[in-house]
């Protein structure tokens, strides 16, 4: 396969890729969604992660039909990274992409969930053992071996439910011999120190006879204080090179040459001689333990490639059974035969790992069956979302396209009960500070062809009123719900213009966030959860009392006063009349 064939890579990437790895090896690293082989072939990590996901999942890649969308994607994946327990682990979150088919959500969502329940019964000290044991997998200059050493530290941890059986079903004698060859063998043709307590010993005398052999007239200085007569020398040597350098007195003399100008250079030529000697003595050695070394492995190759697979998986699996213990996510009931977003107890993800006190709410549209609590209706297909500024509007559309992506992914939702129809594409706009023609033009080319094209869609669109005039955006946005419901796909859409809209298709419907008053912080009070069927209200005169409480300039104050008569003055009096009986 040529390299150019797979998406985001053109003549230039394609040329470096065959440069560094080769085309073999460079298609191999791309199957298999191998981040760090890309990456230290030049690559920048954002550049090879985006060739991966593509590589691994180009059509399910399109449900990302917006750049709101796609950001909400990246969100997901950063939350989920933050939980790797390798750097193996953290590439491949890196690269989950949706998922094509309901089997292959499920398939993902068993071993995730399985995973989650294998790691949720370890105890603490169990857990630490495994992470310290994940930890060896880290090295990628010694991807093999560190996978082995895993493995192996896995085991003696005595972790060998659910996601960690393949591991601990290896052989741990195999797993023995082929750490000692890969660590043996870890400078490819040189035979690393550790492996073999003889080539150890006879590379530390060849150092040392090399250290004297750079300063022969310091040893000539030396022997020539202790040998009194020319004929005491030789022995003088002999004994100098066992006590400095432990070398066989016998290997000595055979270094020694037949005869010598004078003591310099009889030094000099034994010193060389015997570096030589004690070198070929080392290539040789090396060789021998070489050979053995890899019979050894090639003997225990099942076992380390295997040793590879499941760790990697484990790794892969543990990572993201951490982010699921670490939200409380739950499995979703995937439905294929009925278009619907349904969530029980909802909590968006981004607030909860920033640490906000999230309230969970229940919301829905669709052909949904959930049953209990306070029951959104069943069959609207579409929704106009209203209610104060604050009032979690946004951040509810945010919530449900987690929920879609994390459910097409195959991954657990931050909600106590969610119910997921498929669908092709997920159309999230965000509200955009923005008023002219290219911005309108520009959304409308991001958010119609979605609902157009075949299929089904998800549109999920806040205040699009932001974008032009507030006549053409109660047209324009009536538009949008009328050709959702047309073309059977779901929709919320956040506005403040719901009493514009009417009359709504008979498959839509308003719903209404509602503030309800002043904390005694005077902080805004609001009920995130929306009330179906009504519309919501901006309740501007609990803003206003709040600027009335907190004016410390009496012009300032007069002002705001001036307004608390334009919304009600009595709404505005009653209002820090509550706020006060509050905090008292």
């Amino acid at each position: 396969m040529r390299l150019e064939e797979y998406w985001g890579i053109g003549p230039k990437t394609s040329e470096l890729l065959a440069e560094e790895l080769g085309v073999e090896r460079a298609v191999e690293a791309i199957e298999s969604a191998d981040t760090r082989a890309l990456t230290a072939a030049g690559l920048s990590r954002g550049r090879a992660t985006r060739i991966l996901r593509r590589a691994t999942g180009a059509e399910a890649m399109d449900l990302l039909a917006t750049r709101d969308a796609r950001d909400v994607y990246k969100e997901l994946l950063d939350l989920a990274e933050e939980h790797a327990v390798t750097d193996a682990a953290a590439d491949r979150v890196r690269v989950l992409t949706p998922l094509p088919s309901r089997e292959a959500m499920e398939e993902r969502l068993d071993e995730v969930l399985a995973a989650r329940d294998a790691w949720a019964s370890l105890d603490e000290p169990t857990r630490a053992d495994a992470l310290s044991a994940f930890e060896r997998r880290t090295n990628p200059e010694d991807d093999e071996l560190g996978a082995v050493r895993a493995a192996l530290a896995l085991q003696e941890a005595g972790v060998d439910a659910g996601v960690f059986a393949p591991v601990a079903d290896l052989d741990g004698a195999a797993l023995g011999d082929a750490e000692r060859a890969l660590a043996g063998l870890q400078g490819g043709d040189r035979v690393g120190g550790g492996a073999d307590e003889e080539l150890d010993r006879l590379r530390e005398r060849l150092g040392q006879v090399e250290d004297l052999a750079a300063a022969p007239a310091d040893v000539v200085e030396e022997l020539e204080s202790a040998a009194r007569r020319p004929s005491e020398f030789q022995d003088a040597l002999s004994r100098h090179l066992v006590d400095e350098a432990s070398v066989d007195a016998a290997r000595v003399r055979d270094a020694m040459p037949g005869e010598a100008a004078d003591a310099h250079e009889f030094v000099d030529a034994s010193l060389r001689a015997l570096s030589g000697d004690l070198r070929e003595a080392v290539d040789e050695r090396g060789r021998e333990v070489a050979a053995t070394l890899e019979a050894d492995l090639d003997a225990a190759r099942e076992t380390v490639d295997r040793a590879v697979e499941a760790v990697d998986d484990a790794a892969l699996y543990v990572s993201l059974a951490r982010f699921a213990m670490a939200y409380d996510l739950t499995r979703p009931v995937l439905v294929e035969d009925r278009e619907t977003v349904a969530v029980r107890g909802a909590r968006n993800l981004s607030l909860a790992a920033a640490g906000v006190d999230v309230q969970a709410v229940t919301y829905a549209v669709g052909d949904h069956d959930m049953d209990g609590g306070r029951e959104p209706p069943r069959g609207d297909r579409v929704a106009v979302l209203t209610g104060a500024n604050s009032g979690g509007k946004t951040t509810l559309l945010e919530t449900l396209c987690q929920v879609q992506l994390l459910a097409q992914m195959g991954l657990p939702v931050p909600a106590h009960e969610a119910e997921v129809g498929l669908v092709d594409a997920v159309v999230f706009h965000r509200r955009h500070a923005s008023f002219n023609a290219g911005v309108l033009e520009s959304t409308l080319r991001s958010v119609v062809p979605p609902l157009t094209d075949a299929g089904r869609t998800l549109m999920l669109v806040d205040e699009f009123e932001a974008i032009t005039e507030p006549g053409s955006a109660a047209e324009l946005l009536h538009g949008l719900v009328t050709l959702t419901v047309d073309r059977a796909a779901l929709g919320v859409f956040v506005t403040h213009l719901a009493d514009d809209l009417e009359p709504l298709p008979d498959a839509a419907r308003t719903d209404g966030i509602f503030a309800e008053g002043l904390t005694p912080d005077l902080e805004l009070s609001v009920d995130y959860q929306p009330r179906f069927g009504t519309v919501g209200k901006s309740t501007p005169e609990f803003i206003v009392s709040r600027l009335v409480a907190n004016a410390d300039d009496p012009v300032e104050r007069s002002g705001f006063e001036t307004l608390a008569e334009a919304v009600g003055e009595e709404a505005v009096q009653r209002t820090l009349s509550d706020a006060r009986w509050s905090a008292n």
